[in-house]
């Protein structure tokens, strides 16, 4: 699994004019889902999303997770963060698992943030989405499940 975090002010997500998921200060998280991923590759990403210390501290450190400051998590499904596009100009999304196993993580993933605490927004599985968002910082974090 693959995740692309984004600390940010706010964000949403709108599908069909209408906005689905949107977030005060938090982070966005943009979560891919490989052939062979399990539970425990959930685990140890909802892990490391929550626990990620990128908030700043009164010294103005990063310091803080999401759950220090009360921040909130917007969850977009997104396959082609394994789009693979070293041969050719097409990417090949053949790492990508399929549909049905991506949503049950991608909603398992959602569900234990959820348990732990963490107001979870999301997106709209396999929708075609307008995701808006103030990036705070920038900050940016790529974090890959172990293999």
């Amino acid at each position: 699994m693959r995740v692309v975090i984004q600390r940010v002010k706010r964000a949403s997500v709108t599908v069909d004019g209408e906005i689905i998921g949107a977030i005060g200060p938090g982070l966005l998280v943009l979560l891919g889902v490989k052939q062979g991923d399990g539970e425990r590759d959930l685990e140890f990403l909802v892990n490391k999303t929550i626990g990620l210390r990128i908030f700043p501290d009164e010294a103005g450190k990063m310091n803080r997770s999401v759950l220090d400051v009360g921040g909130e998590l917007l969850v977009v499904s997104q396959f082609t963060l394994y789009g693979d596009a070293r041969k050719g100009k097409r990417p090949s999304f053949t790492d990508a698992a399929p549909p049905e196993q991506a949503e049950r993580l991608y909603e398992l993933f959602c569900a234990r943030a959820r348990e732990r605490g963490v107001a979870v927004q999301t997106g709209r599985f396999a929708a075609m989405m307008d995701v808006e968002l103030v990036n705070d910082g920038p900050v940016t974090i790529l974090v890959d499940s172990p293999e």
